[in-house]
């Protein structure tokens, strides 16, 4: 993009000028709406949310038997949620901010089988292709006992046919474990910012690891081109896969069953606040929307990214989506955040949710990890970087005056729930995460 057209773009949207200074920042959307009005902008509903949560109980006896980790909520991938009140008044401290209501975080970084939000949408894709090709052949049927696919014959029909996809990190891991546990032959393109275990450890798992010297974007552009020639290969689209969408989307109603189980009342008068760290779209996409199924209008779902990597924010707040990418501004796109580390958003993503996101935040790479070694230290959690992303969001509503006035919640934070949605972190090997709390304290 030449310098006539980003001056241009500045004089149109001033907050570029922020993002291009790297500066961390938040936009709250002037356009979010009732969720009623912006359900038809989605193309999915309740019902389909509720198939995909159908499909992953018939899959429950499969994965108790195939993932033993499992068993402990018969065979669902699901995560703890919990209060942390030393972190709240910490960051409160730190940030020198008085944080009123209750703090929580729900920690995907402890999912089953590949400890990331990817286990959600990466795992329900592979589980509902695997059930497509097996009753296209007539070996299953709906009201079979799904447990029967962990056989050999289940394993020699699928080592017939491939999966592929382009990713940072943890989505190829959550694919690729699933993937090769059903006897698929799995190829994952990573990006050159994925960490070296994550390839590792899917060449453990058998995984063809395919590695680019480029970012993110190049990866899946050459995954997608590979997937094309062969015919008997599943190409699993992060950028614009319903299917992913739909996995992440189940979380919504098992987290109200959570508050439900914990007496959280979420209405008018007790809002929800929801922090999602956000790469390419489709992980915190999904979520908001089931959130949004579940809560409707009384919860308020920000994304969170790093200042490096602000695609999903650069693409809604003008209105450019996925024709835009921070590189296009000068931004590098490089992150210690690498499951972030994505400079073109999804246009399915952005077009879809816009109407439904309260907002946007941005942070450093410093503040990831100073927020890392601050969890470690009061509750004693171990996470990724960028599982961290969506810890300050509870700091930008507080100080927001004219945003909680616009949507008639200054008067309601003390009976908020702030939720921060730590995505990742499950599988760092101990000597990574010793380096990431060494770098914390840094």
């Amino acid at each position: 993009m030449n310098n006539t057209r980003i001056i241009q773009l500045i004089n149109e949207f001033p907050l570029l000028e922020l993002l291009i200074d790297l500066q961390p920042l938040s936009w709250f959307n002037p356009k979010v709406t009732s969720y009623v009005e912006a359900l038809p902008y989605v193309g999915l509903t309740a019902l389909d949310v509720q198939d995909a949560s159908g499909r992953l109980l018939r899959f429950a006896p499969f994965l108790c038997q195939a993932f033993p980790e499992t068993q402990e909520r018969n065979g669902i991938i699901e995560s703890p949620l919990q209060a942390i009140p030393l972190m709240q008044a910490a960051l409160g401290k730190h940030y020198q901010v008085d944080l009123l209501g209750r703090m929580m975080i729900k920690l995907d970084a402890q999912l089953p089988i590949s400890g990331s939000i990817k286990a959600r949408g990466g795992i329900y894709e592979v589980l509902q292709h695997a059930e497509k090709l097996a009753i296209s052949a007539g070996i299953l049927r709906v009201d079979d006992d799904y447990n029967k696919i962990n056989s050999p014959q289940f394993k020699s029909f699928f080592s017939q046919y491939k999966i592929a996809v382009g990713s940072t990190g943890n989505l190829g891991l959550s694919i690729g474990i699933i993937g090769a546990s059903l006897g698929f032959q799995v190829s994952v393109h990573m990006s050159a910012d994925a960490r070296q275990w994550k390839k590792d450890r899917l060449r453990q798992h058998g995984v063809n690891v395919v590695e680019y010297q480029s970012d993110y974007s190049v990866a899946v552009e050459q995954g997608r081109e590979d997937a094309l020639q062969d015919p008997f290969c599943h190409f699993i689209d992060d950028e614009s896969s319903t299917s992913l969408f739909l996995g992440y989307a189940v979380a919504g109603e098992r987290l109200k069953q959570q508050f439900d189980e914990q007496e959280i009342l979420v209405d008018a008068e007790h809002p929800l606040f929801v922090y999602l760290p956000c790469g390419v779209g489709g992980g915190p996409g999904g979520v908001a929307f089931g959130l949004k199924l579940a809560f409707g209008d009384h919860v308020h779902c920000i994304f969170a990214e790093p200042t490096h990597s602000p695609c999903m924010l650069l693409g809604v707040y003008t209105g450019l989506h996925d024709q835009i990418s921070v590189q296009d501004l000068g931004i590098d796109n490089v992150t210690a955040a690498d499951g972030l580390a994505v400079g073109r958003a999804s246009g399915f993503i952005g077009k879809a949710m816009e109407r439904m996101l309260d907002g946007y935040i941005t942070l450093t790479d410093a503040d990831m990890y100073q927020l890392l070694g601050l969890i470690h230290e009061t509750e004693q959690l171990k996470l990724e970087p960028s599982a961290l992303a969506g810890m300050p969001g509870i700091v930008h509503v507080t100080n927001n005056a004219d945003y909680l006035a616009r949507m008639q919640l200054d008067d309601k934070l003390a009976n908020a729930t702030h939720l921060v949605w730590a995505t990742g972190g499950g599988m760092v090997p101990e000597s990574e995460m010793t380096a990431y709390l060494q770098q914390a304290k840094s």
